[in-house]
């Protein structure tokens, strides 16, 4: 075997996913709201301008791939890290070569990290420096969402930039376009695959490119050639090689079943909920799905009226993840059950989008009274002003006092339905009221 051969060897190893990852923003898939032309994104790569940023999404959608192609079409220097086997020396020594490309040759440095998430506080003080003064430019990558997971201080001086799940169209097209590659794809082996098998993957993959390669390319190589000597992908195979039974209906069906789930829980009706629950279930649906809409619907239209369905259906959740299908559709069916016989009432959700209408609307110009705000660093006149506030607790628990800014201190986002609790939650606002 010659040095031509081990490299080609070395390349065909390579998973489907790996060897078909795009490698020009025209080849890139999905995440339009991003890369189509004339966006900010496509701009700034384009003009080889971009500044420190962070990709965040969900497994599958791209940001490696993008963050690659940056590196290819950009004029400066890449270096690649994982904030997982990386530590504070590796991080310096990638300033250090950065420092070094700008001052010798000119060259920007790009520094693709990811799973940045992981990124220890004492690691991103390390590389902080560097990226305020421009000395690195900072791609980070990461699944979390990097402004409950990452430094503060690094989040403010990026970019966010939010990738969403590939939709099943993207994905059925990968996968077709995988099929007849024949230089990166899987052309060269004559394989086809039924349409319904295509779907399936690229419906149960959940918006994950990788998987839905994975699960192609092992479909590919363990089906036998039929009487015609062609690899043919069924259903059957597509199901086998990702591990969940297809849909026993169509996708408009689907999503009709879901949306019924849905209203048959705001509605109350619980023979109606379970029915459809068990049919999305059955008939292939995610448990977790049913699960995770139970959840919202538990805040959504049950909301205070009965704090309890909240706990009820994250118990119910949590009983699915450790316990798994199908014993969980116990639990999960008592709480299907205890939401949809619960009082209703929506005013979390109507004191949500009250409370938003006004953060985006109302000026901020006086901020926090000044009575509430920290004063562990503050100046003597702020120091004096905390001395207004008066602590609740000294007061039996209870004390008349201003708390929103002076332009919307009359605004009432909240207001009890008088339905379950919030009969005393609605009692307990009168009874304030009255209080000097």
């Amino acid at each position: 075997m010659d040095l031509f051969d081990f490299n080609n060897y070395e390349e065909t190893a390579k998973p489907l996913s790996e060897r078909m990852r795009a490698n020009t923003l025209n080849e890139f898939i999905g995440q339009k709201h991003l890369v189509a032309e004339g966006s900010l994104l496509r701009r700034a790569i384009a003009s080889d301008r971009l500044g420190s940023c962070i990709f965040w999404g969900p497994p599958g959608c791209g940001k490696t791939t993008l963050a690659n192609i940056i590196a290819m079409t950009t004029n400066g220097e890449f270096i690649k890290l994982n904030a997982v086997n990386s530590g504070v020396a590796d991080v310096k020594k990638a300033v250090d070569t950065a420092r070094e490309n700008l001052r010798m040759y000119g060259k920007r440095t790009y520094l693709m990290l990811d799973e940045c998430h992981r990124f220890s506080k004492t690691q991103s003080d390390s590389l902080l420096p560097a990226i305020e003064k421009g000395t690195i430019i900072f791609i980070g990558s990461t699944t979390e969402n990097p402004y409950a997971s990452m430094t503060p201080a690094i989040v403010s001086r990026c970019r966010v930039f939010e990738f969403k799940r590939l939709t099943e169209d993207e994905i059925a097209d990968a996968l077709r376009a995988a099929l007849k590659n024949r230089l990166k794809g899987l052309g060269k082996t004559g394989a086809e695959a039924d349409d319904d098998a295509i779907r399936h993957i690229a419906r149960v993959a959940g918006g994950d490119l990788r998987t839905a390669y994975n699960a192609l390319e092992l479909a590919v190589t363990t089906t036998p050639k039929d009487e015609d000597g062609v690899i043919r992908v069924r259903l059957a195979d597509a199901e086998q090689s990702i591990q969940q039974k297809a849909l026993s209906f169509g996708e408009d069906q689907y999503y009709d079943y879901l949306s019924a789930f849905c209203k048959s829980l705001r509605g109350s009706d619980s023979n109606a909920a379970l029915y459809y629950a068990h049919r999305i279930i059955e008939g292939g649906g995610d448990p977790m799905l049913v699960a995770r809409r139970m959840v919202v619907h538990s805040a959504e239209d049950v909301g205070l009226a009965d704090p309890r369905a909240l706990q009820i259906t994250t118990a119910a959740m949590y009983a699915l993840e450790k316990i798994g299908y199908p014993e969980a559709m116990i639990p999960l069916s008592e709480a299907i059950i205890y939401v949809c016989e619960a009082e209703k009432s929506n005013s979390v959700v109507e004191a949500m989008g009250a409370a938003k209408e006004d953060v985006r609307n109302v000026r901020d110009d006086e901020g926090v009274p000044a009575y509430l705000r920290d004063n562990s660093y503050g100046s003597a006149a702020d120091k004096a002003a905390s001395r207004q506030y008066k602590y609740p607790h000294n007061y039996g628990g209870y004390v008349k006092q201003q708390y929103l800014p002076d332009s919307i201190k009359d605004h009432v986002y909240y207001t009890p339905k008088g339905r379950g609790y919030e009969k005393e939650i609605a009692a307990r606002q009168a009874e304030r009221k009255e209080k000097k």
